[in-house]
């Protein structure tokens, strides 16, 4: 008897790009085990064998898909151009697409999700928040340093910039009415005209 030969599981990565393109796809609700096994050619069990529970398996696809948008938003920062220039540039790649927005969709589970997360699992979605506001610190200590922004202290800004980001960003996500991607992008511009210019 010919012994069957065994398909090859497929890469980590592309289980998790397949795990977000269906949430892009066909929203967070589908996202199943099964489902996903069968998109990508693996057994339900496979896929636990790999990620172990269905939490992980979530915070492993927010994770890939943080490290895409922390390469992008390297690339923003590292722009030439004034500091008020890549601020903006920030803000845009930190505020959702529009309502359903795949990745902001992920965010909302995972964090939704940790309040019954071990320590291990929220130090790391505690790693992707810091990304965030140590690039974004650091931006704004520049524009303080070159004198593009009155002097601020750039830690305890950017604590309450991100507080405003995620407020109106999860505004977006959810679809709220009357908050829409550029009425969004108008109120941080203002605020941060009113807070950051100097003489504002």
């Amino acid at each position: 008897m010919t012994p069957r030969r065994r398909t090859p599981a497929p890469p980590r990565e592309d289980v998790l790009a397949a795990a977000m393109a269906m949430i892009a796809e066909r929203g967070l609700e589908k996202l199943t085990m099964a489902a996903l096994g069968r998109e990508v050619g693996m057994s339900s069990g496979h896929l636990l064998y790999y990620f172990r529970s269905k939490d992980e398996l979530l915070l492993r696809t927010l994770e890939w898909s943080e490290g895409r948008l922390g390469a992008e938003r390297a690339r923003l920062l590292a722009r030439p151009g004034t500091a008020r220039e890549r601020l903006d540039g920030y803000v845009g790649l930190y505020v959702p697409d529009g309502h359903q927005d795949p990745h902001w969709t992920l965010w909302l589970e995972v964090w939704n999700r940790s309040q019954n997360a071990g320590a291990e699992a929220r130090d790391r979605q505690a790693a992707i928040e810091g990304a965030w506001h140590r690039d974004l610190v650091a931006l704004l200590a520049e524009g303080v340093s070159r004198g593009e922004f009155r002097p601020v202290d750039a830690d305890r800004y950017a604590v309450r910039l991100r507080a405003l980001l995620d407020g109106l960003a999860i505004h977006v996500a959810i679809g709220l009415r009357g908050t829409g991607r550029p009425q969004v992008l108008d109120h941080v511009r203002e605020f941060l005209d009113g807070t950051l210019a100097k003489g504002a």
